[in-house]
């Protein structure tokens, strides 16, 4: 069963979900779990290949979270929903802990301040060290840090891995996966609305709009003016994983009002990424990376830790974050118009999409939407293993034996087998360009960001194409 159909299979859905990110995914499985037909619209090739293919990868415990408002709630929430649910599909996660560092006396007096918040928003973990325990914790650490907070329940996390596990549990459970599928306009029907998009008309009786960096002209096009999304762009450098001994865990600044600042953090895959900055843009598809950017990241590298500049960059890449004049989550319903709005999704949402579909549901409910639990689900789906901290297959003796594609290497750089390639072309929700076999293989993601493996990859690519659609986008 492929993930997406030409045209929607149903004439009228119940619920269409805009925008294949992570927190549409994570809705369109929830609905997907009561008697709902519902589609899942999204405007680009592949699921999670907007904001969230790019953000900073950590499973956030809200400890810095706004007390009271409802993202400080649904990241509390998300959570322990999404641990449980990274055990129970194999989504990548490595409990690291993070030490937050004041560099300086107005940043170590604002620590006793956020121990505080942590604790009114339930996290009661937080622990002031002095100077001599940062530097035991992380002696590579650059010279002139005064005190620390220790986080000890944060944890990065594989994005590319959550999005997709969403998304593939939400077509197992029966949503309609429309790719390729950019709302153009709406037209309000008496018991429908009717979305125009460049593949064709959609209709559906109730509308969710998660559609990120595009949840404002979605929102406009229901006659709303009630937020505008500025495209904020962070940009990251990627160390090579020699550089991985120097870092076992997040290192934080302390937050302002711009955000959270630059951190340093290992990845699931092993690298140590330093980053984001954060610039405010008006295009809202410039990805692209800057010089003014990479300045910026050596500088405070160099402050940091200057031994991780002398570390080879695998890579770097910017991701655009859906930025909104409001410091909190904008989830309202319109019951008139059948519609609810899901804008503002920050970083965080990561961490809380589990609980912010959750919200969504009750929402829904209270707002006119019958739900009935299905009576029978499928299990959810057990994803491919990514990560460095768990074995891969080109290590697994016995996997290799029943199917030598395990053992044959593709990519070499992250050992990336021809197995794995054929496995993600043939998928729920197969890769459809060498970008989604980056993104569920890690194939061309390490130091030779594909010059050695590219051709190889894509002559697989090419040679599955013709089974589940794993061809050109």
């Amino acid at each position: 069963m492929t993930a997406t159909t030409q045209a929607p299979r149903a004439d009228v859905y119940d619920v269409a979900v805009i925008g294949g990110g992570i927190v549409g995914a994570a809705i369109a499985r929830e609905l997907s779990g009561y008697e709902l037909t519902v589609a899942l619209v999204e405007a680009r090739d592949d699921v999670g290949d907007g904001t969230s293919k790019a953000n900073t990868a950590i499973l956030h415990t809200g400890f810095d979270a706004k007390p009271g408002t409802l993202e400080s709630r649904l990241v509390a929430r998300g959570y322990h929903l999404l641990s449980a649910y990274a055990k129970a599909t194999g989504i990548p996660v490595e409990h690291t802990g993070a030490l937050l560092v004041a560099w300086n006396r107005e940043e170590l007096d604002a620590l006793p301040g956020l121990k505080e918040k942590a604790e009114a928003n339930g996290y009661e973990h937080c622990r002031i060290v002095d100077a001599g325990e940062v530097y035991r914790a992380l002696p590579d650490l650059g010279d002139g840090a005064l005190g620390g907070l220790a986080v000890p329940d944060e944890s990065i996390i594989c994005t590319w891995t959550t999005n997709l596990a969403l998304a593939t549990d939400a077509r197992q459970r029966g949503t309609d996966i429309l790719l390729q599928h950019a709302v153009t306009g709406i037209q309000d029907n008496d018991d429908h609305t009717a979305l125009n998009t460049t593949a064709g008309d959609i209709r559906a009786r109730w509308v969710v709009n998660a559609a990120g960096l595009g949840a404002d002209h979605i929102d406009r096009l229901f006659g709303h003016d009630r937020f505008t999304v500025t495209p904020r762009r962070g940009e990251l450098f990627v160390f090579d994983k020699l550089a991985r001994p120097l870092v076992d865990k997040i290192v934080l600044p302390v937050p302002t009002s711009r955000g959270k600042g630059v951190l340093i953090s290992p990845t699931i895959y092993g690298n140590v990424m330093l980053g984001p900055t954060a610039e405010d843009l008006t295009d809202r598809t410039d990805t692209a990376t800057s010089e003014e950017g990479y300045d910026f990241l050596l500088s405070k590298g160099e402050r940091l830790m200057p031994r991780l500049l002398a570390e080879e960059v695998t890579a770097s890449y910017a991701g655009l974050r859906a930025a909104i004049d409001r410091g909190d989550y904008l989830i309202e319903a319109t019951p008139q118009q059948r519609y609810l709005l899901v804008g503002g999704i920050r970083s965080t949402g990561l961490t809380a999409g589990i609980a912010i579909a959750e919200h969504v549901r009750t929402l829904l409910e209270d707002a006119g939407l019958t739900l009935r639990t299905r009576s029978r689900l499928p299990d959810p789906p057990r994803m491919p293993n990514i990560g460095e901290a768990a074995g891969r297959p080109y290590q697994d003796a016995d996997l290799i034996a029943q199917d030598p594609a395990y053992g044959t290497i593709a990519c070499f750089c992250e050992r990336v087998t021809e197995g794995e390639i054929r496995d993600a072309c043939h998928a729920t929700i197969p890769a459809r360009s060498l970008e989604g076999l980056r993104r569920r293989t890690r194939a061309m993601n390490g130091r030779c960001q594909g010059f050695f493996c590219g051709a190889a990859v894509d002559a697989l690519r090419n040679q599955h194409h013709a089974h589940d659609g794993c061809g050109q986008a």
